[in-house]
């Protein structure tokens, strides 16, 4: 115990603190998003496709941080507008477009991330390493986050209307189309950002489950948004003080809380949990 609060003192505990917060927030509350949008598994698909853009931008420009932030978000952009044109233009469906394309990019990503001798590096962008982050990552984290929290709160109003009922929202002369490419936009720079916090293999887990977790315990939209940033952020700072005691690795820790909170829910929720719904 001494030797954990001795470790708090320390600055890397400090900034791995303070990133568990701002990131498991922002992720909880764009949650909503991704929940109402019913696409979780599209977005876990494009999550593990930003390790073929991270690796042509090292590949390219060398190992520099904005030009992996670069490379990852427009390896995320091509690769759910690229499924989408193939499906459009071909037999196969946007599922089948997506798994393909996204399996094919990762599989050239790590064969180049490999052969540049990067293997410690992948171990990162795939599981994170909330500990490693730079001072430079948190600030990137920290201007997505606000980003999406103050887009989102703004625009509230018609992007559920959009999200419930498109059709009602171009009769009343919202922009669909815009909506729909910005909501994918700011998906991906939030998973972006999280990256090396929870890497793409987990960060689906921190873009869903806080999110889903409220979808149990109300049937209002609008709190599914701040609910979310506030199981997000709690869990992740709960898992920050559960890993190190445990040796547990900190970003499956946040996934795992989150997990237990959502089955926490489902099971005793009020309204709509499991055990409600036996009698």
């Amino acid at each position: 115990m001494n030797e954990f609060i001795q470790f708090l003192g320390e600055p890397i505990a400090q900034r791995s603190l303070w990133a568990c917060a701002v990131i498991g927030f922002a992720n909880g509350f764009v949650s909503a998003l991704v929940v109402l949008r019913r696409s979780s598994l599209q977005i876990g698909t494009i999550s593990c496709a930003l390790l073929p853009g991270i690796a042509l931008a090292i590949l390219l420009f060398g190992l520099m941080q904005m030009s992996i932030l670069i490379g990852a978000i427009i390896a995320g952009l091509m690769v759910g507008l690229g499924s989408l044109f193939v499906s459009r233009t071909s037999k196969v469906d946007h599922d089948t477009a997506l798994s393909i394309i996204h399996t094919t990019g990762f599989a050239i990503g790590y064969i180049i991330l490999i052969r540049l001798g990067l293997q410690q590096k992948v171990d990162d962008w795939l599981f994170g390493s909330i500990m490693s982050m730079g001072n430079a990552d948190l600030w990137i984290a920290y201007g997505v986050s606000a980003l999406a929290i103050l887009s989102i709160t703004a625009l509230q109003r018609p992007l559920l209307i959009y999200l419930f009922d498109p059709r009602a929202a171009t009769a009343m002369g919202i922009p669909t189309r815009a909506f729909s490419y910005g909501i994918f936009a700011l998906i991906i720079l939030v998973l972006v950002s999280s990256l090396q916090a929870v890497g793409a293999f987990l960060t689906l887990g921190l873009l869903v489950a806080p999110a889903a977790t409220m979808y149990q315990l109300t049937n209002r939209a609008g709190l599914m948004f701040w609910g979310g940033g506030l199981i997000g952020g709690l869990g992740s700072v709960a898992a920050f003080f559960l890993s190190y005691p445990l040796g547990w690795h900190l970003g499956a820790t946040i996934i795992v809380v989150l997990g237990a909170i959502f089955l926490l829910a489902y099971i005793f929720s009020p309204k709509y949990g499991l055990l409600q719904r036996k009698r």
